[in-house]
């Protein structure tokens, strides 16, 4: 005989934005079962940076989306009793050449109009800040306010703190199937282990959510991209914080107007320098990004460029070991915009797609699914991030339960 279980909701992912969900859920006293195919973090939330940024961000909706959720992370670290590792440092985009300062003036302006505590670093400026930088970088733009921390710490204390308020948490258990009642709504979820009774689902899959999608018949425009990582050897203090090229926007949004002077391998892997210090007193290098399905191997190719490129900005590493190297998987939209969303079908949300933005983004991500579920007001207009701005969404005929 089949074990049941009963929920208000099903948050279906085990990453950070799927514990923010569950965190969220649990303090306005929905009753909440988590349910993860591996374990907590194992996906994307365990490759990657930990970022909390609005320097790299797109002046407007994107900036102020950003700025709500890094807002939130001072307050949270202080509430988990978990130490996830938060610091807030600043960071620096490194600027080039003088065609690149004219752009970065431009942009700067556009953030700073959002309020953003941003200003342009002149040539001396920036090498007085970081000067290890190379000797031909132009200046770069500042922020104060961006942050990092351990993101698979965010995920385990957000967890704990969720089940301390009566969440449960089924982990290494994937979710087979989801059922609907006669009037297509969402009324149970299918795992290896037990079924589970319950009103709404949140789709917290990540670059699986397209999977989960479709056990509803939704089209989830979710594709799998992937970036790579290089971590070195304790070392002097290369750097005090994070710092990015400003070309790495071009890189980042594809923008077709601007040609960086990079290697053909480089522009191909679509690499650009990310620079991060790390409390252990080494760094990691990244980044590159490339659509090659569900590998997570690492490219020597990809590795030299991305080294090649850091150590134009920092000539000073280049005889500084490598110790390792790990790639993940970031889930991709069309328009760099994440999936934060009620859908057609009744009961079930959508909260996928942040691409390299799910760290920063998980706090106000899992407070806006608590504010749909809740009836409660969004706290930034939700418009930008439903399903339907895609215009593919299919509901296929569902299945009497």
């Amino acid at each position: 005989m089949t074990v049941c279980k009963a929920a208000d909701v099903v948050v279906i992912g085990g990453g950070v934005v799927g514990a923010a969900i569950t965190y969220f859920l649990t303090r306005n006293n929905v009753q909440v079962i988590l349910v993860e195919r591996g374990a907590i973090a194992s996906g994307t939330s365990g490759r990657c940076e930990g970022d909390v940024l609005v320097c790299d961000k797109g002046p407007g909706f994107d900036t102020r989306l950003n700025k709500l959720s890094q807002d939130l992370f001072p307050q949270i670290a202080q509430e988990l009793n978990y130490d996830i590792g938060w610091t807030q440092k600043g960071s620096l985009l490194a600027v080039e050449n003088e065609e690149e300062m004219e752009v970065a003036k431009t942009f700067c302006a556009r953030l700073a109009a959002e309020g953003l505590p941003v200003r342009i670093l002149d040539r001396y400026e920036v090498r007085e800040v970081e000067p290890h930088l190379a000797k031909d970088i132009v200046g770069g733009m500042e922020t104060d306010s961006d942050g990092s921390l351990y993101p698979m710490g965010l995920a385990y204390g957000l967890v704990s703190d969720a089940k301390r308020r009566g969440a449960q948490i089924m982990s290494h258990n994937a979710v087979l199937d989801i059922k609907r009642d006669v009037n297509g709504r969402i009324a149970r979820v299918i795992t290896q282990r037990e079924d589970i009774v319950a009103p709404r689902v949140v789709n917290a899959a990540g670059i699986w959510a397209p999977v989960i999608g479709e056990m509803v018949g939704l089209d989830i425009p979710i594709r799998p991209r992937q970036g790579q990582m290089l971590v070195s050897e304790r070392t002097f203090p290369v750097a005090r914080r994070k710092v990015m090229e400003f070309g790495y926007m071009m890189a980042k949004f594809e923008d077709g107007n601007y040609t960086r002077n990079v290697t053909p391998e480089m522009e191909q892997f679509g690499v650009a320098l990310v620079f991060e210090p790390t409390e252990a007193q080494n760094f990691l290098i990244g980044s590159s990004r490339r659509f090659v399905g569900e590998d997570t191997s690492c490219n020597v190719s990809v590795l030299r460029a991305m080294a090649q490129r850091a150590i134009r900005f920092f000539p000073a590493i280049k005889d500084i070991n490598i110790i390792r190297s790990y790639a993940g998987l970031r889930p991709y939209t069309p328009d760099h915009l994440p999936i934060v969303s009620e859908t057609e079908v009744e009961g079930f949300y959508v909260a996928a797609g942040h691409e390299g933005d799910g760290i920063g983004l998980s706090l106000i991500t899992g407070k806006m699914i608590s504010q749909m579920i809740c009836g409660e007001p969004l706290s930034i207009s939700g418009d930008p991030l439903r399903l339907s701005r895609f215009q593919k969404v299919k509901i296929k005929p569902f299945r009497k339960d």
